[in-house]
């Protein structure tokens, strides 16, 4: 899923131009033209919400895979701001609420109706990230959004339309399996073997994070390589496994405190280490796992906020990227942020 795009929204040119990166994405994902739709409806409410309300921001549009497995990719959808924020998130999604005249407020109410899964976080005064994901079949009628344990959200140095960055998670039985990959460099070449790392992720997810990472070395020899952490929780033993080569950064919240988690240097498909370390630690109902390459800030500051803490990790990751960056620390690469949560009987409105 190395295909991104990233639209800055500050005048109403961008509108458009958000609305056409949605229906590209779902072109890319082969989704039917109702399901194109609806993305592009999404699109157009939240980049029209930034301009109203927040004096702008950004969107970002991902492929992700569809919750339920199976072929194709479902489109993901962020809009990004540090406006005034909203008081009141339940309000703003009922229809006919509205803080701007002459508006008929249905625009959140209509973004949640139209896609699979629709998320809001918003503090006064910090700004807004709104999360929306169409999958490839339209959710039933009156059905919830299953709440997934994972997600994630990555963006592309200089807005170049392929990143090299990717993550992805899988399950097997009991093991829960989080992975993130920053391919050399970027580009095409570098999108191919973080590409090739999720690809491998997908047959290899009953195995061990080392064993994982071995698995990776041999198949992305024929690539320029990758950095690559894996984190694997066993839902039965309530333990976590980390391990990483290379400069894939992890941290992990537990007890109410985040703890660094320590790859080893090297690079997949190029000098692979003859050991590979493991921390295992114990997996908490409150634990919060987070990935990121290094086009994050290193001393960027993990949330503490529990209205955000609770909410889908798509969300998570995407308010630590926004919080992460500013205009006075640019990426100097590729960028991508992977959550994963305990899994979760029911969905955060």
């Amino acid at each position: 899923m190395s295909r991104v795009w990233e639209i800055p929204v500050h005048d109403s040119t961008r509108v458009r131009d958000a609305r056409l990166a949605a229906r590209e994405a779902c072109d890319d994902s082969g989704l039917a033209s109702s399901r194109t739709a609806a993305a592009e409806l999404v699109a157009t409410e939240l980049a029209t919400n930034l301009l109203k309300h927040a004096g702008g921001g950004h969107m970002v549009v991902n492929l992700v895979d569809p919750p339920a497995g199976g072929p194709g990719a479902s489109v993901q959808l962020y809009a990004l701001d540090h406006g005034p924020g909203i008081p009141d998130v339940d309000a703003a999604q009922r229809d006919g609420y509205s803080t701007a005249d002459g508006s008929l407020g249905a625009g959140l109410g209509s973004c949640r109706r139209s896609a699979n899964a629709f998320q809001l976080y918003s503090r006064p005064g910090r700004g807004t990230v709104a999360a929306a994901r169409i999958d490839p079949e339209p959710r039933k009628r009156g059905a919830a959004p299953a709440p997934l344990p994972a997600g994630g959200i990555t963006v592309s140095l200089g807005e170049a339309g392929q990143c090299g960055d990717a993550w992805a998670w899988v399950r097997a039985g009991r093991l829960l399996t989080l992975l993130l990959a920053d391919g050399l460099g970027h580009g095409p070449k570098a999108a191919h073997a973080s590409a090739t790392a999720v690809e491998e992720l997908r047959r290899a997810g009953h195995l061990p994070p080392a064993d994982i990472l071995r698995r990776l070395h041999t198949a992305l020899r024929p690539t320029r390589g990758a950095a690559v952490s894996v984190a694997q929780v066993d839902t039965e033993r309530a333990e976590l496994s980390f391990a990483g080569v290379g400069n894939v950064a992890a941290r992990v919240r537990g007890e109410k405190a985040w703890t660094s988690l320590v790859s080893h240097p090297g690079i997949v498909g190029a000098y692979f280490p003859a050991r590979v370390p493991v921390r295992r630690l114990p997996w908490r109902p409150d634990s919060l796992l987070v990935l990121h390459s290094d086009g994050l800030p290193s001393r960027w500051t993990p949330p503490e906020d529990p209205a955000l803490l609770a909410r889908d990790p798509s969300v998570v990751a995407a308010a630590i990227l926004r919080d992460a960056g500013s205009p006075a620390r640019p990426a100097r690469d590729d960028t991508s942020v992977a959550v994963l949560a305990p899994d979760r009987g029911t969905s955060t409105p």
